[in-house]
């Protein structure tokens, strides 16, 4: 279902928690009939980060979704987080499952989940760990393959951060981008739903995502959002939802021979500013390296906290003037110096 299909883009939809049969009879007669969704997603455990508010159904669930999922031939997933929840689901017929955020942080809970799933030929979507270590997310990919697991996708739902920037869990971008560096042939799915963490912020996140050639969404749907037990705020209805799909649907997937021309040569003017750029470092780095013989010849300590200081407010002005955004300027410069600082030493 999910590396076999060359149907794109894969959609994965659902509420976020069971809340009772009627509620998720509900939304899934309306997702199911839904030629665009691939498949159903259902919270059956929901342990909330603080006890206290409504924590999933179990069990029960189940037995719905495995009464639905034979009525309508499409696939119905949940997230498992103990070994005991992979058997009981797959004793319902329920073979799509996803390893949630804070179980793929940890190793062990990914091999005792893995020990579960061996010889089951379940499809399974591994979300990135909480924390931004695309090793982590890596290691449970090859966990995964170690026990004969293939049909495997990535879903990408932002990491939790200091600062989010107004998200839940903030998207860095780059790290979702390395793993498809690292693991072309695994399918990438973006979760706007975990990663914005307001309805709002869905769309945009979407359109995004696919701008970045993701190969689908994971998307909480709930038939009353605002009535829902768990993740009101991030939920859309499935009106909403195909709204989002024709709005991505109708992008142009490729380009004319003109613009593809246009791209190539544009490509290849970023190419040889890549290599200026690359030069321009390695002289940076040689005057580092001689300034640092210089400073170990006088006794002087590598770091100057003053001139720092006055060399980064002159490269933000610089910027700014230069129209660059000083924040990215000031990400670049900070790396530059630890580098300096690294050569000196």
């Amino acid at each position: 279902m999910l590396t076999g299909s060359e149907n794109r883009p894969i959609v994965v939809a659902g509420p976020c928690s069971a809340e009772s049969r009627s509620q998720l009879k509900e939304v899934v007669d309306l997702l199911a009939t839904n030629p665009r969704v691939s498949a159903i997603r259902v919270g059956v455990w929901k342990p909330r980060t603080r006890p206290g508010g409504f924590e999933g159904l179990g069990t029960p669930a189940l037995s719905w979704m495995q009464e639905l999922q034979t009525k309508y031939r499409k696939p119905l997933g949940c997230e498992v987080a103990k070994p005991n929840q992979v058997e009981l689901c797959l004793q319902h017929g329920i073979n799509l499952l996803w390893i949630g955020a804070r179980t793929v942080a940890n190793p062990f809970m990914v091999d005792e989940l893995c020990a579960a799933l061996r010889g089951t030929g379940a499809s399974v979507l591994v979300k990135n760990p909480v924390c931004p270590d695309v090793r982590l997310w890596i290691g449970a990919f090859e966990r995964l393959q170690q026990v004969g697991i293939e049909d495997v996708a990535a879903v990408h739902r932002g990491f939790a951060m200091y600062r989010n920037e107004g998200y839940r869990n903030a998207p860095l971008w780059e790290v979702a981008l390395e793993l498809r560096r690292e693991l072309p042939q695994v399918p990438i799915l973006c979760d706007p739903s975990h990663m914005g963490g307001r309805r709002e912020l869905v769309s945009p996140l979407a359109t995004t995502a696919m701008q970045l050639d993701y190969d689908g969404l994971m998307v909480e749907v709930h038939p009353h959002p605002d009535e829902a037990l768990t993740d009101a705020e991030q939920q859309i209805t499935p009106t909403e939802l195909e709204e989002l799909l024709n709005r991505l649907y109708t992008r142009h997937s490729s380009p004319s021979e003109l613009q593809q021309q246009r791209i190539e040569a544009l490509r290849s003017g970023i190419d040889m500013v890549d290599g200026e750029l690359l030069r321009v470092l390695e002289r940076r780095m040689i005057l580092s390296r001689q300034i640092g013989r210089v400073k170990h010849e006088a006794d002087m300590s590598v770091y100057q906290g003053e001139r720092w200081n006055a060399l980064m407010e002159d490269r933000l002005r610089q910027a700014q003037e230069l129209g660059l955004d000083t924040d990215f300027v000031k990400e670049i410069m900070d790396k530059i110096h630890a580098e300096s600082v690294r050569v000196q030493l």
